[in-house]
Protein backbone atom coordinates (compact mmCIF):
# COMPACT_ATOMS: atom_id res chain seq x y z
CA UNK A 1 0.00 0.00 0.00
CA UNK A 2 1.32 3.40 -0.97
CA UNK A 3 1.88 5.86 1.88
CA UNK A 4 2.51 9.61 1.67
CA UNK A 5 5.02 9.51 4.51
CA UNK A 6 8.72 10.09 3.88
CA UNK A 7 9.54 6.76 5.56
CA UNK A 8 7.31 4.89 3.15
CA UNK A 9 8.73 6.83 0.22
CA UNK A 10 12.22 5.86 1.31
CA UNK A 11 11.16 2.23 1.32
CA UNK A 12 10.01 2.58 -2.26
CA UNK A 13 13.28 4.21 -3.21
CA UNK A 14 15.01 1.07 -1.93
CA UNK A 15 13.35 -0.89 -4.73
CA UNK A 16 14.18 1.74 -7.33
CA UNK A 17 16.19 -0.69 -9.42
CA UNK A 18 13.05 -2.76 -10.00
CA UNK A 19 10.72 0.20 -10.40
CA UNK A 20 12.95 2.19 -12.71
CA UNK A 21 11.81 0.18 -15.68
CA UNK A 22 9.15 2.90 -16.05
CA UNK A 23 11.74 5.65 -16.32
CA UNK A 24 11.66 4.80 -20.02
CA UNK A 25 8.37 4.31 -21.85
CA UNK A 26 8.09 3.23 -25.47
CA UNK A 27 5.07 4.37 -27.46
CA UNK A 28 4.41 3.59 -31.10
CA UNK A 29 5.85 6.94 -32.20
CA UNK A 30 8.80 7.34 -29.85
CA UNK A 31 10.64 6.25 -26.72
CA UNK A 32 10.56 8.72 -23.82
CA UNK A 33 13.01 8.71 -20.92
CA UNK A 34 11.81 10.66 -17.91
CA UNK A 35 13.67 12.29 -15.05
CA UNK A 36 13.80 10.04 -11.98
CA UNK A 37 13.77 12.08 -8.77
CA UNK A 38 14.47 9.89 -5.73
CA UNK A 39 14.02 12.80 -3.33
CA UNK A 40 10.42 13.40 -4.38
CA UNK A 41 9.87 9.74 -5.36
CA UNK A 42 8.43 10.81 -8.71
CA UNK A 43 9.40 10.09 -12.30
CA UNK A 44 8.82 13.23 -14.39
CA UNK A 45 7.97 12.73 -18.05
CA UNK A 46 7.94 16.32 -19.31
CA UNK A 47 7.41 17.67 -22.79
CA UNK A 48 5.81 14.53 -24.22
CA UNK A 49 4.45 15.45 -27.65
CA UNK A 50 0.85 14.31 -28.04
CA UNK A 51 0.07 15.80 -31.47
CA UNK A 52 1.70 17.18 -34.57
CA UNK A 53 2.72 20.86 -34.48
CA UNK A 54 -0.49 22.84 -35.27
CA UNK A 55 1.24 25.15 -37.74
CA UNK A 56 0.79 26.10 -41.38
CA UNK A 57 -2.04 24.07 -42.90
CA UNK A 58 -2.84 22.62 -39.47
CA UNK A 59 -3.71 26.02 -38.00
CA UNK A 60 -7.36 26.17 -36.89
CA UNK A 61 -7.81 22.48 -37.51
CA UNK A 62 -8.34 19.63 -35.07
CA UNK A 63 -5.11 18.34 -33.54
CA UNK A 64 -3.48 15.47 -35.39
CA UNK A 65 -2.88 12.96 -32.62
CA UNK A 66 -0.95 10.78 -32.09
CA UNK A 67 1.99 12.43 -33.88
CA UNK A 68 2.56 11.18 -37.41
CA UNK A 69 6.35 11.54 -37.25
CA UNK A 70 8.57 8.97 -35.57
CA UNK A 71 10.40 10.81 -32.80
CA UNK A 72 12.99 8.18 -31.92
CA UNK A 73 14.56 8.43 -28.47
CA UNK A 74 13.40 11.49 -26.55
CA UNK A 75 14.82 12.78 -23.28
CA UNK A 76 11.67 13.87 -21.48
CA UNK A 77 13.29 15.77 -18.63
CA UNK A 78 12.33 19.32 -19.63
CA UNK A 79 9.04 21.00 -20.45
CA UNK A 80 8.03 21.54 -24.04
CA UNK A 81 7.20 25.01 -25.27
CA UNK A 82 4.10 26.64 -23.82
CA UNK A 83 1.41 27.91 -26.19
CA UNK A 84 1.55 31.57 -27.16
CA UNK A 85 -0.59 33.78 -24.92
CA UNK A 86 -2.83 36.45 -26.40
CA UNK A 87 -0.94 39.15 -24.52
CA UNK A 88 2.29 38.24 -26.34
CA UNK A 89 3.29 40.29 -29.37
CA UNK A 90 5.67 37.55 -30.54
CA UNK A 91 6.74 34.02 -29.75
CA UNK A 92 9.51 33.67 -27.19
CA UNK A 93 12.22 31.26 -26.14
CA UNK A 94 9.66 29.39 -24.01
CA UNK A 95 6.51 29.78 -26.14
CA UNK A 96 5.65 28.59 -29.62
CA UNK A 97 2.84 27.55 -31.92
CA UNK A 98 4.43 24.10 -31.66
CA UNK A 99 3.16 23.59 -28.12
CA UNK A 100 1.00 20.48 -27.96
CA UNK A 101 2.93 18.75 -25.20
CA UNK A 102 1.91 16.93 -22.07
CA UNK A 103 3.56 15.96 -18.81
CA UNK A 104 3.07 12.62 -17.06
CA UNK A 105 4.08 12.35 -13.41
CA UNK A 106 4.46 8.84 -12.04
CA UNK A 107 5.07 7.61 -8.46
CA UNK A 108 8.51 6.08 -8.43
CA UNK A 109 7.40 2.55 -7.47
CA UNK A 110 4.91 2.29 -10.33
CA UNK A 111 5.19 -0.62 -12.75
CA UNK A 112 3.65 -1.14 -16.15
CA UNK A 113 1.00 -3.30 -14.48
CA UNK A 114 0.08 -0.92 -11.64
CA UNK A 115 -3.12 0.36 -13.32
CA UNK A 116 -3.20 3.48 -11.17
CA UNK A 117 -6.03 6.04 -11.32
CA UNK A 118 -5.22 9.09 -13.44
CA UNK A 119 -5.83 12.76 -12.65
CA UNK A 120 -5.67 15.02 -15.73
CA UNK A 121 -5.35 18.77 -15.11
CA UNK A 122 -6.13 21.59 -17.55
CA UNK A 123 -4.65 24.95 -16.59
CA UNK A 124 -6.53 28.23 -16.30
CA UNK A 125 -5.82 31.61 -17.85
CA UNK A 126 -9.04 32.68 -19.53
CA UNK A 127 -8.35 30.47 -22.57
CA UNK A 128 -5.82 33.16 -23.51
CA UNK A 129 -2.85 32.40 -21.24
CA UNK A 130 -1.22 29.96 -18.86
CA UNK A 131 0.52 26.64 -19.41
CA UNK A 132 0.78 23.16 -17.95
CA UNK A 133 4.23 24.06 -16.58
CA UNK A 134 2.59 25.87 -13.66
CA UNK A 135 1.04 22.74 -12.16
CA UNK A 136 3.80 20.73 -10.46
CA UNK A 137 2.87 17.27 -9.14
CA UNK A 138 4.52 17.05 -5.72
CA UNK A 139 1.54 18.25 -3.64
CA UNK A 140 -0.77 15.95 -5.58
CA UNK A 141 1.19 12.71 -5.65
CA UNK A 142 2.96 12.81 -2.28
CA UNK A 143 -0.04 13.47 0.03
CA UNK A 144 -2.34 10.98 -1.70
CA UNK A 145 -3.20 7.99 0.51
CA UNK A 146 -3.38 5.85 -2.62
CA UNK A 147 -1.04 6.21 -5.60
CA UNK A 148 -2.17 8.03 -8.71
CA UNK A 149 -0.73 9.45 -11.93
CA UNK A 150 -0.91 13.20 -12.45
CA UNK A 151 -1.03 14.42 -16.06
CA UNK A 152 -1.12 17.94 -17.50
CA UNK A 153 -1.44 19.23 -21.07
CA UNK A 154 -0.98 22.41 -23.07
CA UNK A 155 -3.69 23.47 -25.49
CA UNK A 156 -3.87 26.26 -28.06
CA UNK A 157 -4.87 29.64 -26.66
CA UNK A 158 -6.50 32.87 -27.79
CA UNK A 159 -6.53 33.54 -31.51
CA UNK A 160 -4.69 30.26 -32.16
CA UNK A 161 -7.19 28.11 -30.30
CA UNK A 162 -10.46 30.02 -30.17
CA UNK A 163 -10.85 32.05 -33.35
CA UNK A 164 -14.45 32.14 -34.55
CA UNK A 165 -16.14 33.52 -37.63
CA UNK A 166 -17.70 32.10 -40.76
CA UNK A 167 -14.37 31.52 -42.59
CA UNK A 168 -13.08 29.37 -39.72
CA UNK A 169 -16.35 27.44 -39.65
CA UNK A 170 -16.23 26.84 -43.40
CA UNK A 171 -12.52 26.08 -43.75
CA UNK A 172 -11.23 25.06 -40.38
CA UNK A 173 -12.23 23.95 -36.90
CA UNK A 174 -13.93 26.01 -34.24
CA UNK A 175 -12.84 25.63 -30.61
CA UNK A 176 -9.52 24.11 -31.63
CA UNK A 177 -8.21 24.58 -28.08
CA UNK A 178 -11.00 22.45 -26.60
CA UNK A 179 -10.42 19.85 -29.28
CA UNK A 180 -6.73 19.83 -28.30
CA UNK A 181 -7.89 18.86 -24.83
CA UNK A 182 -10.13 16.15 -26.24
CA UNK A 183 -7.20 14.84 -28.30
CA UNK A 184 -5.15 14.77 -25.10
CA UNK A 185 -7.85 12.70 -23.38
CA UNK A 186 -7.92 10.30 -26.34
CA UNK A 187 -4.11 10.10 -26.03
CA UNK A 188 -4.54 9.17 -22.35
CA UNK A 189 -6.92 6.37 -23.30
CA UNK A 190 -4.47 5.04 -25.85
CA UNK A 191 -1.17 5.33 -23.98
CA UNK A 192 -1.57 5.79 -20.23
CA UNK A 193 -1.26 2.05 -19.55
CA UNK A 194 2.34 2.32 -20.72
CA UNK A 195 2.99 4.70 -17.81
CA UNK A 196 1.23 2.45 -15.29
CA UNK A 197 -2.16 4.17 -15.46
CA UNK A 198 -5.70 2.85 -15.76
CA UNK A 199 -7.62 4.40 -18.69
CA UNK A 200 -10.88 3.31 -17.03
CA UNK A 201 -10.23 5.54 -14.01
CA UNK A 202 -9.57 9.00 -15.41
CA UNK A 203 -10.62 12.15 -13.54
CA UNK A 204 -10.42 15.49 -15.31
CA UNK A 205 -9.72 18.63 -13.29
CA UNK A 206 -9.04 22.31 -13.89
CA UNK A 207 -9.20 25.78 -12.39
CA UNK A 208 -10.90 28.89 -13.81
CA UNK A 209 -10.80 28.43 -17.60
CA UNK A 210 -9.50 24.93 -16.89
CA UNK A 211 -12.58 24.26 -14.76
CA UNK A 212 -14.66 25.84 -17.50
CA UNK A 213 -13.00 23.33 -19.81
CA UNK A 214 -13.98 20.39 -17.60
CA UNK A 215 -17.52 21.79 -17.65
CA UNK A 216 -17.41 21.94 -21.45
CA UNK A 217 -16.21 18.34 -21.59
CA UNK A 218 -19.14 17.37 -19.39
CA UNK A 219 -21.58 18.90 -21.89
CA UNK A 220 -19.40 18.38 -24.99
CA UNK A 221 -21.07 16.47 -27.80
CA UNK A 222 -24.17 16.09 -25.67
CA UNK A 223 -22.24 14.41 -22.87
CA UNK A 224 -21.07 11.54 -25.08
CA UNK A 225 -17.48 11.54 -23.79
CA UNK A 226 -18.35 10.74 -20.18
CA UNK A 227 -17.30 7.22 -19.13
CA UNK A 228 -15.42 7.01 -22.43
CA UNK A 229 -12.65 9.62 -22.19
CA UNK A 230 -13.10 10.38 -18.48
CA UNK A 231 -14.97 8.96 -15.53
CA UNK A 232 -15.12 11.83 -13.04
CA UNK A 233 -14.77 15.62 -13.22
CA UNK A 234 -13.52 18.29 -10.83
CA UNK A 235 -13.38 22.04 -11.16
CA UNK A 236 -12.13 24.97 -9.10
CA UNK A 237 -14.07 28.15 -9.96
CA UNK A 238 -15.69 26.98 -13.22
CA UNK A 239 -15.97 29.88 -15.64
CA UNK A 240 -19.38 30.30 -17.25
CA UNK A 241 -18.33 31.93 -20.51
CA UNK A 242 -20.19 34.15 -22.92
CA UNK A 243 -20.82 31.70 -25.79
CA UNK A 244 -21.89 33.43 -29.00
CA UNK A 245 -22.37 31.42 -32.18
CA UNK A 246 -19.56 31.39 -34.72
CA UNK A 247 -21.39 33.87 -36.95
CA UNK A 248 -22.88 36.19 -34.32
CA UNK A 249 -22.01 39.87 -34.59
CA UNK A 250 -19.55 39.69 -31.68
CA UNK A 251 -17.65 36.78 -33.21
CA UNK A 252 -17.59 38.13 -36.75
CA UNK A 253 -16.40 41.55 -35.57
CA UNK A 254 -13.63 39.98 -33.50
CA UNK A 255 -12.54 37.89 -36.49
CA UNK A 256 -12.54 40.89 -38.82
CA UNK A 257 -10.55 43.00 -36.39
CA UNK A 258 -7.94 40.28 -35.95
CA UNK A 259 -7.67 39.51 -39.67
CA UNK A 260 -7.30 43.20 -40.51
CA UNK A 261 -4.43 43.52 -38.06
CA UNK A 262 -2.73 40.48 -39.59
CA UNK A 263 -3.06 42.16 -42.97
CA UNK A 264 -5.17 39.49 -44.68
CA UNK A 265 -8.07 40.29 -46.96
CA UNK A 266 -10.49 38.58 -49.30
CA UNK A 267 -13.26 36.17 -48.47
CA UNK A 268 -13.70 32.62 -47.23
CA UNK A 269 -10.88 30.23 -48.03
CA UNK A 270 -8.67 33.04 -49.33
CA UNK A 271 -8.62 34.63 -45.87
CA UNK A 272 -7.85 31.30 -44.24
CA UNK A 273 -5.07 30.62 -46.75
CA UNK A 274 -3.57 34.01 -45.91
CA UNK A 275 -3.81 33.35 -42.17
CA UNK A 276 -2.21 29.92 -42.52
CA UNK A 277 0.66 31.40 -44.50
CA UNK A 278 1.27 34.31 -42.13
CA UNK A 279 4.35 34.33 -39.88
CA UNK A 280 3.70 33.24 -36.31
CA UNK A 281 4.74 36.61 -34.95
CA UNK A 282 2.26 38.39 -37.21
CA UNK A 283 -0.54 36.33 -35.71
CA UNK A 284 0.75 36.94 -32.19
CA UNK A 285 1.05 40.69 -32.71
CA UNK A 286 -2.42 40.93 -34.25
CA UNK A 287 -3.89 39.01 -31.32
CA UNK A 288 -2.23 41.25 -28.75
CA UNK A 289 -3.39 44.37 -30.60
CA UNK A 290 -6.94 43.03 -30.82
CA UNK A 291 -6.90 42.38 -27.09
CA UNK A 292 -5.48 45.85 -26.37
CA UNK A 293 -8.32 47.40 -28.34
CA UNK A 294 -10.93 45.58 -26.25
CA UNK A 295 -10.54 47.78 -23.20
CA UNK A 296 -13.75 46.65 -21.51
CA UNK A 297 -13.17 42.91 -21.96
CA UNK A 298 -11.10 40.40 -20.06
CA UNK A 299 -10.91 37.46 -22.49
CA UNK A 300 -12.59 38.06 -25.86
CA UNK A 301 -11.01 34.98 -27.51
CA UNK A 302 -12.86 32.12 -25.85
CA UNK A 303 -15.02 29.08 -26.63
CA UNK A 304 -18.07 29.61 -28.82
CA UNK A 305 -21.26 27.69 -29.49
CA UNK A 306 -20.13 25.75 -32.53
CA UNK A 307 -23.08 23.37 -32.90
CA UNK A 308 -20.72 20.39 -32.92
CA UNK A 309 -18.63 20.09 -29.78
CA UNK A 310 -20.70 22.63 -27.84
CA UNK A 311 -24.14 21.67 -29.09
CA UNK A 312 -25.97 23.11 -26.10
CA UNK A 313 -24.74 25.91 -23.89
CA UNK A 314 -24.04 24.81 -20.30
CA UNK A 315 -27.10 26.27 -18.56
CA UNK A 316 -29.50 24.51 -20.92
CA UNK A 317 -27.40 21.35 -21.00
CA UNK A 318 -27.31 20.99 -17.22
CA UNK A 319 -30.99 21.87 -16.96
CA UNK A 320 -32.06 19.30 -19.57
CA UNK A 321 -29.62 16.57 -18.63
CA UNK A 322 -27.46 16.70 -21.74
CA UNK A 323 -24.24 16.15 -19.85
CA UNK A 324 -21.96 13.26 -18.98
CA UNK A 325 -23.24 10.97 -16.26
CA UNK A 326 -20.15 10.97 -14.04
CA UNK A 327 -19.49 11.99 -10.42
CA UNK A 328 -18.41 15.62 -9.98
CA UNK A 329 -16.60 17.83 -7.46
CA UNK A 330 -16.80 21.58 -8.08
CA UNK A 331 -16.50 24.68 -5.95
CA UNK A 332 -15.70 28.36 -5.71
CA UNK A 333 -14.10 31.04 -3.56
CA UNK A 334 -15.82 33.77 -1.54
CA UNK A 335 -14.35 36.74 -3.43
CA UNK A 336 -14.32 35.35 -6.97
CA UNK A 337 -15.17 38.74 -8.47
CA UNK A 338 -12.55 40.81 -6.64
CA UNK A 339 -10.34 43.16 -8.70
CA UNK A 340 -11.66 42.23 -12.15
CA UNK A 341 -13.74 45.32 -12.93
CA UNK A 342 -11.26 47.52 -11.07
CA UNK A 343 -8.54 46.56 -13.55
CA UNK A 344 -10.21 47.42 -16.85
CA UNK A 345 -8.46 49.97 -19.06
CA UNK A 346 -11.70 51.66 -20.10
CA UNK A 347 -12.50 54.26 -17.42
CA UNK A 348 -16.20 53.94 -18.26
CA UNK A 349 -16.09 50.25 -17.26
CA UNK A 350 -13.57 50.51 -14.41
CA UNK A 351 -15.47 50.37 -11.15
CA UNK A 352 -12.51 51.70 -9.14
CA UNK A 353 -12.71 54.96 -11.10
CA UNK A 354 -13.29 57.70 -8.50
CA UNK A 355 -16.00 59.11 -10.77
CA UNK A 356 -17.71 55.73 -11.17
CA UNK A 357 -21.47 55.48 -11.38
CA UNK A 358 -23.89 52.62 -11.73
CA UNK A 359 -23.10 52.66 -15.46
CA UNK A 360 -19.53 51.58 -14.74
CA UNK A 361 -20.90 48.41 -13.17
CA UNK A 362 -23.12 47.78 -16.17
CA UNK A 363 -20.30 48.47 -18.62
CA UNK A 364 -18.02 46.01 -16.84
CA UNK A 365 -20.56 43.19 -16.96
CA UNK A 366 -21.60 44.05 -20.53
CA UNK A 367 -17.93 44.06 -21.53
CA UNK A 368 -17.87 40.33 -20.80
CA UNK A 369 -21.44 39.50 -21.86
CA UNK A 370 -22.12 41.89 -24.72
CA UNK A 371 -25.80 41.00 -25.06
CA UNK A 372 -26.60 41.85 -21.42
CA UNK A 373 -29.39 44.42 -21.54
CA UNK A 374 -30.02 47.47 -19.42
CA UNK A 375 -33.41 46.07 -18.51
CA UNK A 376 -31.84 42.94 -17.04
CA UNK A 377 -29.26 45.07 -15.26
CA UNK A 378 -31.99 47.05 -13.57
CA UNK A 379 -33.43 43.79 -12.26
CA UNK A 380 -29.97 42.76 -11.08
CA UNK A 381 -29.76 45.96 -9.05
CA UNK A 382 -32.74 44.85 -6.99
CA UNK A 383 -30.82 41.68 -6.09
CA UNK A 384 -27.56 43.53 -5.47
CA UNK A 385 -28.64 46.85 -3.91
CA UNK A 386 -25.77 49.30 -3.63
CA UNK A 387 -26.45 49.90 0.05
CA UNK A 388 -25.61 46.26 0.76
CA UNK A 389 -22.07 46.92 -0.50
CA UNK A 390 -21.26 50.01 1.55
CA UNK A 391 -22.36 52.13 -1.44
CA UNK A 392 -19.30 50.87 -3.32
CA UNK A 393 -19.78 50.32 -7.04
CA UNK A 394 -16.62 48.24 -7.02
CA UNK A 395 -17.88 45.86 -4.32
CA UNK A 396 -21.27 45.65 -6.01
CA UNK A 397 -19.68 44.73 -9.35
CA UNK A 398 -17.37 42.28 -7.58
CA UNK A 399 -20.30 40.34 -6.16
CA UNK A 400 -22.28 40.38 -9.41
CA UNK A 401 -19.42 39.21 -11.55
CA UNK A 402 -18.10 36.63 -9.10
CA UNK A 403 -21.47 34.99 -8.70
CA UNK A 404 -22.70 35.07 -12.28
CA UNK A 405 -19.46 33.70 -13.70
CA UNK A 406 -17.98 31.39 -11.07
CA UNK A 407 -19.93 30.83 -7.86
CA UNK A 408 -23.28 30.08 -9.48
CA UNK A 409 -21.59 27.77 -11.98
CA UNK A 410 -20.43 25.46 -9.20
CA UNK A 411 -23.93 25.60 -7.70
CA UNK A 412 -25.43 24.70 -11.08
CA UNK A 413 -23.11 21.79 -11.92
CA UNK A 414 -23.31 20.07 -8.55
CA UNK A 415 -27.04 20.63 -8.27
CA UNK A 416 -27.71 19.26 -11.75
CA UNK A 417 -25.55 16.21 -11.16
CA UNK A 418 -27.47 15.48 -7.96
CA UNK A 419 -30.80 16.01 -9.74
CA UNK A 420 -29.86 13.33 -12.26
CA UNK A 421 -28.84 10.81 -9.64
CA UNK A 422 -25.08 11.36 -9.58
CA UNK A 423 -22.69 11.80 -6.70
CA UNK A 424 -21.79 15.48 -6.50
CA UNK A 425 -19.62 17.41 -4.06
CA UNK A 426 -19.43 21.20 -3.72
CA UNK A 427 -16.94 23.29 -1.77
CA UNK A 428 -16.63 26.92 -0.66
CA UNK A 429 -13.09 28.22 -0.08
CA UNK A 430 -13.10 31.08 2.42
CA UNK A 431 -9.67 32.08 3.67
CA UNK A 432 -8.77 35.46 5.19
CA UNK A 433 -5.06 34.61 5.47
CA UNK A 434 -4.28 33.00 2.10
CA UNK A 435 -6.99 35.09 0.34
CA UNK A 436 -10.44 34.19 -0.87
CA UNK A 437 -9.94 35.77 -4.29
CA UNK A 438 -10.16 33.91 -7.58
CA UNK A 439 -7.41 31.29 -7.78
CA UNK A 440 -6.41 31.50 -4.12
CA UNK A 441 -7.44 27.90 -3.44
CA UNK A 442 -4.60 26.73 -5.70
CA UNK A 443 -2.27 27.66 -2.82
CA UNK A 444 -3.17 24.22 -1.49
CA UNK A 445 -1.77 22.43 -4.52
CA UNK A 446 0.79 24.30 -6.58
CA UNK A 447 2.70 26.42 -4.09
CA UNK A 448 5.73 24.17 -3.82
CA UNK A 449 7.23 23.63 -0.37
CA UNK A 450 5.62 26.72 1.16
CA UNK A 451 5.07 26.42 4.92
CA UNK A 452 1.72 27.61 6.25
CA UNK A 453 0.62 28.55 9.76
CA UNK A 454 -0.98 25.74 11.75
CA UNK A 455 -4.60 26.46 10.82
CA UNK A 456 -3.85 26.84 7.12
CA UNK A 457 -1.57 23.80 7.08
CA UNK A 458 -4.38 21.71 8.53
CA UNK A 459 -6.74 23.13 5.91
CA UNK A 460 -4.30 22.54 3.06
CA UNK A 461 -3.62 18.98 4.19
CA UNK A 462 -7.33 18.23 4.31
CA UNK A 463 -7.98 19.76 0.91
CA UNK A 464 -5.19 17.74 -0.69
CA UNK A 465 -6.61 14.59 0.85
CA UNK A 466 -10.19 15.38 -0.22
CA UNK A 467 -9.24 16.06 -3.82
CA UNK A 468 -6.82 13.16 -4.32
CA UNK A 469 -9.13 10.65 -2.62
CA UNK A 470 -11.96 11.72 -4.92
CA UNK A 471 -9.64 10.99 -7.85
CA UNK A 472 -8.57 7.61 -6.48
CA UNK A 473 -11.80 6.34 -4.91
CA UNK A 474 -14.70 8.54 -6.00
CA UNK A 475 -15.31 9.97 -2.51
CA UNK A 476 -13.49 12.96 -0.95
CA UNK A 477 -12.07 11.77 2.37
CA UNK A 478 -9.60 13.33 4.79
CA UNK A 479 -8.57 11.18 7.75
CA UNK A 480 -8.27 14.05 10.22
CA UNK A 481 -11.22 16.12 9.05
CA UNK A 482 -15.00 15.99 8.77
CA UNK A 483 -17.00 13.81 6.40
CA UNK A 484 -17.75 15.68 3.19
CA UNK A 485 -21.37 14.83 2.47
CA UNK A 486 -22.53 14.68 -1.15
CA UNK A 487 -24.98 17.22 -2.49
CA UNK A 488 -28.57 16.57 -1.52
CA UNK A 489 -30.54 19.30 -3.32
CA UNK A 490 -30.71 21.22 -6.58
CA UNK A 491 -28.31 23.90 -5.28
CA UNK A 492 -25.59 21.39 -4.51
CA UNK A 493 -26.09 21.71 -0.75
CA UNK A 494 -24.61 20.89 1.60
CA UNK A 495 -21.24 22.19 0.51
CA UNK A 496 -18.08 22.00 2.53
CA UNK A 497 -16.71 25.26 3.92
CA UNK A 498 -12.92 25.27 3.67
CA UNK A 499 -11.92 27.87 6.24
CA UNK A 500 -8.80 27.80 8.44
CA UNK A 501 -9.85 26.50 11.84
CA UNK A 502 -13.37 25.76 10.62
CA UNK A 503 -13.94 23.02 8.08
CA UNK A 504 -17.67 22.44 8.24
CA UNK A 505 -20.77 21.83 6.16
CA UNK A 506 -23.04 24.67 5.09
CA UNK A 507 -26.03 25.15 2.84
CA UNK A 508 -26.25 27.49 -0.12
CA UNK A 509 -28.35 30.37 1.20
CA UNK A 510 -31.78 31.17 -0.21
CA UNK A 511 -30.48 34.59 -1.25
CA UNK A 512 -27.62 33.10 -3.26
CA UNK A 513 -29.98 30.55 -4.77
CA UNK A 514 -32.29 33.36 -5.90
CA UNK A 515 -29.44 35.32 -7.46
CA UNK A 516 -28.12 32.25 -9.28
CA UNK A 517 -31.61 31.50 -10.59
CA UNK A 518 -31.73 35.05 -11.95
CA UNK A 519 -28.46 34.76 -13.83
CA UNK A 520 -29.28 31.33 -15.21
CA UNK A 521 -32.69 32.60 -16.24
CA UNK A 522 -30.85 35.05 -18.52
CA UNK A 523 -29.01 32.23 -20.31
CA UNK A 524 -30.62 32.85 -23.71
CA UNK A 525 -29.98 36.59 -23.41
CA UNK A 526 -26.34 36.48 -22.30
CA UNK A 527 -25.46 33.29 -24.22
CA UNK A 528 -24.46 31.07 -21.32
Amino acid sequence: MFSPSRIALAAYIAVLVDAAVLSTVTLDYGTFTGLTDTTNAIIYFRGVRYADPPVGELRWRAAVSPPTTQLGNVTAADFGAACIATTQSAASSSTSEDCLFGNVYVPIATTANSALPVLVYFHGGGFEGGSSNGAPPENIIQPSSKPLLFVTFNYRLGQFGFLGGTPVHDDGTLNAGLLDQKAALVWVQKYIRKFGGDPKRVTIWGESAGAGATMFHLVGEGGANGNVLFHQAMGDSPSLSFLPHYNDTFTENLFSQFVGLVGCSGTGSAIMACLRAAPTDSLALAGSKTLANRTSSFYPFAPIADGHFIQDRPVEAFHSGKFARVPVLFGSNTNEGAHWCAGLANPAANTANPNATQMNVYNCIAGQFSTFTQASFQTALTLYPLASYNNSFDLQAQQMYGEMRYICSAVMITGAARNFGLKAYQYHWDNPTLSSDHGADLNAFFDGTRTFDDADQTLVNAMRSYFTSFATSGAPVAADSITWAPSADSNGSPRILLHPGNISLENVTDALSTRCAFWHGLASEINT
